[in-house]
């Protein structure tokens, strides 16, 4: 039988307060992962934690805003601290980790990008997952853990959407970024992949659904004819955090309704 099981696996998860980071927490959760949600509100993710409890689940919340470098430093040095804390934290283990916090804070043409937006981007988008990604592999090669790391990218990354072309050269970078990981530690187990989502009904999103115009445009561009929602993006992350995926190294899954075929 194929093994999905991720049963004393330890998983962080970015961005996991709503979403797709959420309904990930809770699929892997459902799986058997003890799950370390973080997010830039401590308080955002308690609702998500309690879900994971009422499903049997196990999960601890840390605050990390992934664009702060210092607040990464913070948010490896509480986990390497939860050394013998539950039975299930072994050795301060990590063996899934999950860049999915994102974000998108400019909806304009090119040419009206400033510095700042490009910054506040490129920091959480690509800057952030880099080293949150960087001590990661660290901390999976000290404790011996074949680890896999999953990259939540965008179909944007391959073909920029209209007015969305900041965000779509940082997730480019994010597959690019992706690929040079997995090829670097695929020789110590290591496995680092990347799901593409296209559109999905998440708040991130609620700009283009909640616009009738733009979202006739974006769904005549879907084959299937309508948007996602997260759990349809979280089976293909459960797919390559498990050993269902074992040979799986520099891949991306591609969760758009058919839009890139």
């Amino acid at each position: 039988m194929i093994n999905f099981s991720l049963k004393d696996k330890i998983a962080l998860i970015t961005g996991a307060s709503r979403g797709i980071g959420e309904d990930i927490a809770l699929t892997l959760a459902q799986y058997g992962a003890h799950c370390i949600l973080a997010s830039r509100k401590m308080e955002a993710l308690i609702p998500v934690k309690e879900k994971i409890t009422l499903l049997g689940g196990t999960a601890d919340i840390m605050a990390c805003h992934v664009g702060d470098l210092n607040q990464i430093e913070m948010l490896f040095s509480n986990i390497k601290s939860m050394f013998g804390r539950l039975d299930i934290l072994v050795n301060g283990r990590l063996d899934i980790l999950v860049n999915n916090a994102a974000t998108n804070p400019y909806f304009g043409d090119m040419l009206g990008a400033d510095s700042s937006v490009w910054e506040k981007t490129f920091d959480v988008n690509l800057k952030g997952p880099f080293f949150i990604t960087q001590k990661a592999i660290k901390l999976m090669i000290e404790t011996g853990t074949k680890g896999s790391i999953v990259n939540i990218s965008s179909v944007n990354g391959i073909k920029p959407a209209p007015y969305q072309g900041i965000y779509s050269i940082t997730k480019a970078g994010l597959i690019a970024m992706t690929k040079a990981f997995a090829k670097e530690f695929a020789n110590k187990g290591i496995r680092v992949n990347a799901v593409l989502p296209g559109l999905t009904d998440t708040k991130f999103s609620k700009a283009i659904i909640d616009n009738e115009s733009i979202y006739d445009y974006a769904v005549s561009q879907i084959p299937m004819g309508r948007h996602a929602q997260p759990s349809e993006i979280s089976g293909a992350v459960l797919y390559l955090v498990s050993e269902a995926s074992s040979f799986s190294t520099g891949s991306l899954i591609v969760c758009d309704g058919g839009m890139l075929a």
